[in-house]
């Protein structure tokens, strides 16, 4: 009855923390000496290169274990990792068994190839991780399921416009150092996503249509010199802009760019900026360090000075530019009266 409760408490623990691996609370267990149940071999025995612990049957571990090729699936598994491996290849049929799948860890391998159908029928697929392999395109057919894609560190330099079709639970999409020189129009259609990170790529400007719903929006390390007119006017729920290490100017930034009520950071380090653009006075977090700017401009944080017209801001990186704290004219108290970080 002890062992019962055990697994009972363990696995309401791991579906209140759907985020969690659900080996943490499998390995207490282990510790604790109660993991000697017998083996689950609904849908085929365990590969004898994996693991499938007893106190946690839908879950297959073969991670690290030098394995150059997908291995059998039994049917039964919803969980499978086969993270830092050498696997070159994900076949047609290497989901073909095991249907019901959540959560699936490829990353840290050196896939090159996926077959067309390889994902098709993983109608219950939440989770891939297919970072930090050689994939030079986004996968066929993937799942309308997922809503956490991880293509981040592999050698995609083009996006079909039909790569994430139908993809409206997507929240999460990683695609930062691939090679990526434009994003086109294929992400509009991803509704529901909330986080998309394109760093670290060859993007020459700022990605025409994307979600309205967007809460985090990575750009940085790219080559983007301008943002248009009215860009993040488009969308209402975003909160976090990276910017730094691109080829911003003040003349490629209109009046307002930023001047948005949402945001509560925004990184511009690491730019040509040679003045501080206006900002929205709700913004918390900015970073200008290692620009160009030569004038601390009152103006750009509050359009009038007075003890009701005051920002929110709390962070403000300036040093690297050529200004000093000299520079700050009396009046700063007043409007930035909430900032406990001034690094100049």
């Amino acid at each position: 009855m002890r062992l019962i409760a055990l697994l009972l408490v363990g696995l309401l623990k791991f579906t209140l923390a759907t985020n969690r691996d659900p080996f943490i609370w499998l390995s207490s267990l282990h510790n604790r000496g109660y993991a000697s149940l017998q083996a689950d071999n609904t849908g085929g025995e365990c590969p004898e290169e994996c693991d499938c612990p007893p106190t946690f049957p839908m879950a297959m571990y073969c991670d690290n274990r030098n394995m150059n090729k997908m291995p059998y699936i039994p049917s039964r598994m919803k969980y499978v990792y086969l993270q830092h491996n050498q696997i070159t290849t994900v076949p047609n049929n290497a989901f073909g068994n095991a249907t019901n799948i959540v959560w699936l860890m490829l990353h840290e391998n050196l896939i090159s190839s996926v077959g067309k159908q390889a994902f098709a029928k993983l109608a219950n697929l939440n989770r891939l991780y297919l970072n930090n392999n050689n994939l030079t395109e986004v996968p066929s057919n993937l799942p309308r399921s997922l809503q956490d894609l991880r293509l981040n560190h592999n050698k995609i330099n083009k996006l079909q416009p039909n790569a994430f079709e139908g993809m409206a639970n997507l929240t999460v999409l990683l695609l930062h150092h691939n090679g990526l020189q434009d994003i086109g129009v294929g992400l509009k259609s991803l509704k529901s996503l909330t986080l998309l990170d394109v760093s670290r790529n060859q993007l020459k400007k700022v990605p025409d249509s994307l979600p309205e719903m967007l809460h985090q929006l990575y750009l940085d390390s790219n080559s983007i010199e301008a943002v248009p007119a009215n860009y993040f006017s488009q969308f209402t729920n975003l909160q976090y802009v990276r910017f730094s290490h691109n080829e911003l100017t003040n003349k490629g930034i209109p009046q307002n760019a930023f001047n948005n009520s949402g945001l509560v950071e925004l990184d511009l380090s690491f730019n040509k900026l040679e003045s501080i653009p206006v900002v929205s006075t709700s913004l918390q977090h900015l970073y200008l360090q290692a620009n160009h700017i030569k004038e601390f401009t009152l103006g750009s944080f509050c359009s009038v000075v007075d003890v009701m017209n005051f920002s929110k801001l709390r962070v403000l990186r300036l040093e690297g530019n050529e200004i000093s704290a000299g520079d700050m004219p009396s009046e700063a108290a007043l409007c930035l009266r909430l900032a406990s970080d001034i690094a100049v």
